[in-house]
């Protein structure tokens, strides 16, 4: 197995690096962050100082960074991969971003000699094994890593050209956000007639009936127990996925009715000092706001 090397050693990349030490992987990592490095170390990632030291020690090199902003930065910098990596390593970009941000990557990387592919993850940090990646960019290059990327999800699927997996990433967070959003409302609406939310989400998930999903099983569960703080998905971070899904949609014509909706919601909830919460809080949200057209 080649050696592998993370960029970004949050809460995913320390969850993927698990697998793969695991597995017998060798994985080293970089991050900017104090605190994800002493993470990272703990959790057996040879951290590295840099972004030319991690390149040094690897072939293929994944990337788990918060949005488009960052990957560019990561990449095409003047210090950034594309300067260190050598000649035919390939970089696996797992963050959810653009698909636009990500044909330009993989037209550096490729001007480069290296081969760059979009291989998003669709699944919770906790079902790691379980997930489907969708994966756009050179299909070589995704049979050549595909034992690799074996370890931590079920199904790996070939979308097509560059940034096919992230439009496929970007269209389930606008669903996640709709269940999130909707989840929300009806919380606030429960308490608003009467009926305590933590009783609402014992009867509805006691009744197997079609409307719970997994995701409202948690979201249910944190608001019954009014758990935030140690979130499984930030809403800052749902609030970047969804309006990157609402640009795609409108640079393709399509532009989107309840998209804007759950845009709304998030960017208020960011607003109201919710953005490093779970998104679980954001029925919070929709209270204050009642308060605010009631004033």
């Amino acid at each position: 197995m080649k050696r592998v090397g993370i960029v970004g050693t949050g809460t995913m990349g320390r969850t993927v690096a698990a697998k793969f030490v695991a597995n017998g992987v060798k994985v080293s990592g970089y991050d900017v962050s104090p605190a994800c490095v002493e993470k990272g170390a703990a959790a057996g990632i040879s951290m590295c100082a840099s972004l030319a030291e991690l390149a040094g020690r690897s072939d293929w090199i994944i990337l788990f960074l918060p949005g488009p902003v960052e990957i560019a930065e990561c990449v095409c910098a003047e210090q950034g991969l594309l300067s260190v990596l050598p000649a035919g390593a390939i970089i696996i970009d797992m963050c959810t971003s653009s698909p636009q941000n990500t044909a330009a990557m993989e037209s550096a990387a490729r001007a480069a000699g290296v081969r760059y592919i979009d291989a998003p993850v669709l699944g919770r940090p906790a079902s790691v094994g379980k997930w489907a990646l969708p994966v756009g960019g050179d299909a070589a290059a995704l049979e050549e890593v595909r034992a690799l990327l074996d370890f931590i999800a079920a199904h790996v699927v070939h979308m097509g050209g560059p940034g096919s997996g992230h439009k496929v990433k970007l269209l389930n967070q606008l669903m996640f956000g709709a269940i999130n959003s909707m989840t929300a409302e009806m919380m606030a609406v429960a308490e608003k007639v009467g009926i305590a939310p933590a009783k609402l989400y014992e009867i509805i998930t006691a009744s197997q009936a079609g409307t719970v999903s997994n995701l409202f099983r948690e979201l249910g569960s944190r608001v019954s127990e009014e758990r935030y703080t140690d979130p499984t998905f930030t809403v800052s971070l749902l609030c970047k996925d969804v309006r990157l899904g609402v640009e795609m949609a409108e640079a393709a014509g399509a532009p989107l009715i309840l998209g804007r909706t759950i845009d709304f919601l998030n960017k208020a909830s960011c607003a109201q000092g919710y953005g490093a919460d779970d998104t679980a809080v954001m029925w919070h949200c929709v209270k204050n706001f009642w308060k605010e057209q009631a004033a």
